[in-house]
């Protein structure tokens, strides 16, 4: 990541909530930096990834992800995206989320969120767009959250793997094979792996492939192609993992809104 930055917008504002209307070009990259106010980014179109410490998250379109108060973090576009970010004040009477994660925006909190990045800064609290504002927050403390984290482990011979298959998502090295590169026992790594990440091996590079997935068919390529640059010998084992964690098809999940 790039050094460390403080991006304190909104932090001035007197308002418990704060919405931006952002536009990026293709292959947008942000440095690392932190905001004091809790944030929701919002993909309108494209599709972004979110990395910080404890990992990584994919945020496709009609989609969002939480970002807690004071985590570092960057953002990486996949295409031109268009982004809308809800800052809310960071106090115990907003109840908010303590981790990062996707969550889904519902037709309801997408229209909100739009109507209120028109919203002058010092909007009427009593008034129209101060009852918007507390309807985005109710929303965002009832959004579900999304399989679309990629937990990042601290052990480093874990890191080893993880950051190569995060690079190369198609590598098909057995943890036996991975355990020589790393200088662990594939026992020791298979261990490791539920207790550093939360997941078995397979489980995290299914879900490594699986978000690495979803940026390039952002970009517009095809499933096809998408499958076998991820490490599927064929399309349709590629269609039926997505299914499975995403409970849709990749052609109706980049058409369809929730």
């Amino acid at each position: 990541m790039h050094s460390e930055e403080h991006d304190s917008y909104g932090e001035d504002i007197d308002r418990m909530v704060v919405v931006r209307a952002s536009e990026y070009p293709s292959g947008y990259m942000s440095n690392s930096h932190w905001h004091g106010r809790g944030q929701l980014v919002y993909a309108c179109a494209g599709v972004v990834k979110v990395t910080a410490k404890q990992g990584v998250w994919v945020v496709p379109q009609h989609r969002g992800v939480w970002i807690p108060a004071r985590v570092e973090h960057q953002i990486e576009s996949a295409g031109p995206f268009s982004m809308r970010s809800v800052y809310v004040r960071d106090e115990p009477a907003a109840e908010l989320p303590i981790s990062c994660g996707v969550v889904g925006v519902t037709p309801l909190l997408r229209e909100l969120i739009l109507t209120a990045a028109d919203a002058p800064k010092l909007y009427d609290v009593n008034g129209r767009d101060g009852r918007i504002m507390n309807l985005i927050l109710s929303e965002i403390r009832s959004s579900p959250v999304m399989p679309l984290h990629l937990p990042e482990p601290t052990d480093s011979r874990l890191k080893q793997i993880t950051t190569a298959i995060r690079e190369n998502p198609a590598d098909t090295r057995t943890l036996e094979e991975w355990g020589r590169r790393a200088g662990a026992s594939p026992r020791t790594l298979a261990r490791l792996f539920p207790v550093e990440t939360g997941m078995t091996f397979r489980h995290w590079q299914q879900q490594a492939r699986l978000l690495e997935g979803l940026m390039r068919l952002a970009e517009g390529e095809a499933v096809t192609s998408v499958a076998l640059e991820v490490g599927y010998e064929n399309p349709s084992a590629f269609i039926s993992m997505f299914r499975r964690t995403l409970g849709i098809t990749p052609g109706r999940y980049f058409s369809t809104e929730i």
